[in-house]
């Protein structure tokens, strides 16, 4: 069965409750759980039949506890979570407007996630990754690492690589992560060679290259499978022997929370990848997760939201996406 490796953060998560409108002094009521954006995707190829652990770091807390036991009740493997005596998760918090556009606020700075390149277990922990057929991450796991930290874990996926682990990266791009953008160029550039899919956006990549055309973006990116999600509900694809543009569907729904909305995307995506679909096929059902996604308040939807699970045609470990 081919299984991927999901490698990044998940935070305790405070989110304005329904009726919960600040007074203007300071009030509301926030309601708490889990998230982080390469967790997100973990749920739902969990949920879309993929096998898939999760590479992090938690503390050794009550929250940290919850988490795990939220995880394998969604079917993830736990085995390479690291635990840290003393260490906790970091916190966010999510603030929506009238459109359904989310604002982020981190507190981050100490979370154990941060230490994952470097603990003693790190080398074992990055050996492992030659065993999956995907290690998944994003920009975001990056930047919780310091230089050495990513370039240990770039190292890792080299290694894994040579072995027949395809190297998934998604650019999901949070400025204040990140010293400066000159930096945060530099981390892409170098993911951006050592990938073999990259997912994208104009949200993204224009924060980093402003003023830059579609074609001007792309070609940034060498990678020999390329999903470029633009501003309107459209995926330009490039891949070996073609190029194809992806329309979602019509929405009948209205939009409540567009919260990982790129991240369902990305599972869906994989998933159908994994299963032997084609990158059209495959990004047409990362269309039709997302937009199912956004039509519920937060990132998880309720498991009875879940679209029916499509067959795909069989396809053998380490194969799938090639």
């Amino acid at each position: 069965m081919a299984s991927v490796a999901c490698i990044g953060e998940c935070m305790v998560e405070l989110r304005q409750a329904q009726g919960g409108q600040s007074t203007g002094q300071g009030g509301g009521l926030y309601s708490r759980g889990f998230g982080g954006d390469t967790l997100n995707t973990a749920v739902y190829l969990a949920r879309l039949e993929v096998k898939v652990d999760y590479l992090t770091a938690l503390g050794d807390d009550a929250l940290s506890d919850e988490m795990i036991a939220a995880w394998n009740a969604e079917s993830i493997g736990t085995r390479r979570v690291m635990r840290l005596p003393g260490k906790l998760p970091g916190l966010y918090m999510i603030q929506l407007d009238a459109k359904g556009e989310r604002q982020f606020f981190h507190w981050r700075d100490s979370a154990a996630a941060r230490q994952l390149m470097s603990l003693p277990e790190t080398d074992e922990l990055l050996n492992s990754l030659m065993s999956y057929d995907i290690v998944y991450l994003s920009a975001i796991t990056l930047s919780i690492y310091d230089a050495a930290g990513r370039d240990r874990l770039f190292a890792a996926i080299k290694r894994a690589r040579l072995l027949g682990t395809r190297f998934v990266f998604d650019t999901n791009f949070r400025a204040r992560g990140w010293p400066d953008r000159d930096v945060a160029r530099e981390v892409f550039a170098a993911a951006f060679a050592a990938a073999d899919i990259v997912l994208t956006s104009t949200e993204d990549l224009l924060a980093l290259y402003p003023g830059e055309s579609h074609d001007q973006l792309m070609a940034r990116i060498p990678t020999p499978e390329l999903v470029f999600r633009l501003a309107e509900p459209v995926s330009l694809l490039r891949f070996p022997g073609g190029t194809s543009e992806v329309r979602a569907e019509p929405m009948t729904k209205p939009v409540v929370d567009t919260t990982a909305a790129g991240d369902s995307f990305a599972a869906a995506y994989i998933a159908a990848r994994l299963a032997g679909s084609d990158p059209v096929e495959a990004a047409q059902a990362g269309h039709r997760l997302a937009s199912l996604v956004i039509c519920y308040a937060g990132a998880i939807v309720p498991g009875y939201a879940m679209p029916p699970k499509k067959r795909h045609r069989p396809a053998t470990s380490r194969q799938a996406t090639k």
